[in-house]
């Protein structure tokens, strides 16, 4: 038998100059790299993702300031205390305006006539100062109303029934419209002292310049100490949460292991020192509250001695709502504050 030789693969013809020499064109890798790929791929957290998550630390929050109650409290006391000062003066403040504006007899001047003096000049005066526009209103007081007046008030109407004659002068009073100055009240009584028969002139402002210049204290006092209480309770909290943040040293650094990142690391100190702030407003609304039950009986017989009647006004909700809001403020810049200084220093074991 004859055997058949396998046929031979036809060898390919390499493309070339056509004098026979072969030519190889050696093939480029491809720059093509594949994606890097995240090792720990992030899904996007949606609306309710992130309610659940706030929702959980929010427990998680009251879960551990209950457990340290102790601290929470004295923490509470520290921060409303530092609240209640700067308050109260804003209250005291409110109510030194309210006084000044409510006392009737604030702008004002009193004419006190001579013995005898001519009912036309009394009444001449009365008219001139009604004519002007800065004056309210005018009253006038005769010789016979100002002895109806002292027997009265005095009780010495069988000692008065012997005199020969009245020896009270008549006198006038008129009163400016709100929002006078002090400068057209004293121009008022420059004017009333050159008129007939006029014997003396007092001009009732002394009061007026007392409780406006208490006011005005009272008010950079409050703005000062509120600085500083302030900045006070930011460090109280401030220290407060780095404590808290001690506390949690180790669960931090598995979380920044896993790929945590730093918003979502601060996020429980944050509700840490809003809680902080909102527990020390609270007490700061309680001390509050009871410094006005304190000092409300003198305060109202002071005034009235004054002939006055006040309200203590400025507790009420749009101050308590004030309160809770700056002592939320002021706690999370002390979280904050604290929160970034030792976060900034955490490292992984």
């Amino acid at each position: 038998m004859s055997r058949r030789k396998a046929p031979t693969p036809a060898q390919p013809t390499p493309s070339g100059p056509s004098d026979g020499s072969r030519a190889t064109t050696p093939r480029k890798p491809s720059a093509r790299k594949p994606p890097a790929r995240d090792p720990w791929p992030r899904p996007r957290a949606g609306v309710l993702t992130t309610l659940r998550d706030h929702r959980r630390i929010s427990r998680e929050t009251l879960t551990f300031v209950s457990a340290r109650l102790g601290t929470s409290l004295l923490v509470w006391l520290l921060v409303g205390i530092a609240l209640a000062l700067p308050g109260g003066l804003y209250l005291l403040q409110q109510n030194l305006s309210a006084l000044s504006g409510a006392w009737e007899g604030r702008p004002g001047i009193s004419v006190y006539f001579q013995p005898g003096a001519a009912a036309a000049d009394i009444e001449a005066l009365a008219a001139r100062l009604r004519g002007n526009e800065q004056v309210q209103a005018v009253t006038v007081i005769t010789q016979d109303q100002a002895l109806a007046e002292f027997q009265q008030y005095a009780g010495v109407a069988d000692a008065l029934a012997f005199l020969d004659e009245n020896p009270l002068p008549a006198s006038l009073r008129a009163t400016l419209r709100g929002g006078a100055s002090l400068d057209s009240l004293q121009a008022l009584a420059d004017q009333a002292q050159g008129a007939a028969g006029v014997a003396d002139v007092v001009v009732e402002k002394t009061w007026l310049e007392r409780v406006n210049e208490l006011t005005r204290v009272v008010t950079r006092l409050g703005v000062i100490l509120g600085l500083l209480f302030g900045a006070g309770a930011v460090l109280v909290t401030s220290t407060s949460v780095r404590l808290a943040i001690e506390a949690r040293l180790e669960e931090l650094r598995v979380l920044k292991l896993v790929g945590a990142t730093d918003a979502q690391i601060r996020r429980p100190f944050l509700y840490f020192g809003m809680l902080y702030g909102l527990g020390g407003a609270l007490v700061a609304a309680m001390l509050i509250s009871l410094c006005l039950v304190i000092i409300e009986p003198p305060l109202l017989a002071l005034v009235g001695s004054y002939g006055q009647n006040l309200e203590l006004a400025g507790f009420d909700l749009t101050f308590l709502a004030g309160l809770f809001v700056v002592a939320g403020v002021l706690g999370v810049l002390g979280a904050l504050l604290a929160a970034s200084q030792r976060l900034a220093d955490l490292e992984i074991l």
